[in-house]
């Protein structure tokens, strides 16, 4: 019996050379390195036909910039050989924002070709043709989908069975319920005047599951409005409180 394939990540990039990069280091570097996920980093210009290997071209009905062509990346994506149950996922600041729970799933996944576009964006038709899925990062733009792509490729792999210490870290932090994480301390126990608060240190586990429901609630309704909007008003991760959190030394 074969052991399964590896998470594995297809990039299409100009810039090759970017990637593993981060990711070649600490949790991920060292799961990547134990073959606990693969990457494969593959560049579009191989499969440009000209003798100047070009890729880019000014956009139909003028306007500043270069947009990526169709034929030029469709082949790439063509020639990387995607098993049809992989995602495309394109990095792009129009796309559906990235969500934890669009994470989990990719995790879960085989693993997504993802393309780093350039310059002005790139061919709709490609996108049409080929089924990308346009991903963003957040509501700002960036030179390239290089480090989007990174950022999205450590959030998969950091769920990946093996690669965190313990399960629970994945379960216990921010969007794993639809709530912003609650505030974390250790040692020492005094910090330039502020202690760390009495419940914690209680050992009432009961308590400290209260508590940090509360913390994670209250910073949720004041930081991010949106997500709170979205939990139900009788769901069990919430129960109700929405005031400004405590300072963080209340018990």
């Amino acid at each position: 019996m074969t052991n399964p394939s590896p998470w594995r990540a297809t990039v299409l990039t100009l810039f090759p050379e970017m990637f593993p990069g981060p990711l070649g280091v600490s949790l991920a570097g060292r799961a990547l390195a134990s073959g606990l996920w693969e990457i494969e980093a593959r560049d579009i210009r191989a499969s440009a036909t000209d003798r100047h290997r070009s890729v880019d071209d000014t956009p139909a009905g003028g306007g500043p910039g270069m947009v990526l062509r169709a034929d030029v990346l469709a082949a790439a994506i063509d020639a990387a050989e995607i098993a049809p149950e992989r995602p495309r996922l394109l990095m792009s600041p129009r796309g559906r924002p990235l969500t934890q729970a669009r994470v989990t799933e990719l995790a879960q996944g085989p693993g997504p070709l993802i393309i780093c576009g350039r310059f002005e964006g790139i061919d709709q038709r490609v996108i049409d043709a080929r089924g990308l899925e346009e991903v963003s990062i957040g509501d700002y733009v960036l030179s390239g989908g290089e480090i989007a792509a990174l950022a999205l490729i450590d959030a998969c792999v950091r769920l990946l069975p093996g690669v965190m210490g313990k399960e629970a870290s994945g379960t216990e932090e921010s969007f794993s319920d639809g709530l912003l994480e609650y505030p974390q301390y250790t040692r020492p126990q005094l910090f330039e005047g502020a202690p760390i608060p009495e419940v914690l240190t209680s050992g009432d586990h009961a308590k400290v599951a209260a508590w940090r429901r509360v913390q994670s609630e209250a910073l949720t309704a004041a930081r991010r409005p949106d997500l709170w909007a979205q939990i139900p008003a009788k769901a069990p991760n919430r129960t109700g409180r929405q005031k400004t959190p405590k300072n963080k030394t209340d018990g």
